[in-house]
């Protein structure tokens, strides 16, 4: 169970992230920040790129860079943008691979204010994950 001041905190860490975003295109800054499950944060932005389907979420970003670092087990993930949008069906799978249906979601906007804060199973209900697949 996440404090409301390591809440605060993963949310500042988003918001720093978010103005490093490289949005040349859209100008949607977002960034984000996860939380693994050994308590360490990962943070990311947005990387734009001139054939759109070559861009990254801030998401995905940060989610890779833990896992690259050999974190696969994450509990929290904060998303900051301007107007608290909410990740795209791509990033809640991946966040469905590590973080699996318990995992906290906090979405706020530009200023840093929480605006909503649910579970990936409140997110993505009926969620396809690792567990499915029998071997």
């Amino acid at each position: 169970m996440l404090t409301i001041q390591d809440k605060e905190n993963l949310i500042r860490m988003a918001k720093e992230a978010r103005e490093l975003a490289y949005a040349p295109y859209s100008r949607y800054r977002v960034g984000a920040a996860v939380l693994t499950a050994d308590g360490q944060v990962y943070t990311g932005s947005n990387v734009e790129n001139a054939a759109y389907p070559s861009s990254l979420c801030a998401e995905r970003v940060a989610i890779f860079k833990a896992v690259s670092e050999g974190h696969r087990k994450l509990d929290a993930v904060a998303v900051v943008t301007k107007n608290g949008g909410s990740p795209c069906g791509g990033c809640r799978q991946v966040m469905r691979e590590f973080g699996g249906t318990e995992l906290l979601i906090l979405i706020a906007d530009e200023t840093g204010a929480l605006l909503e804060e649910f579970t990936l199973e409140q997110l993505l209900p009926r969620s396809f994950g690792p567990d499915e697949l029998v071997l």
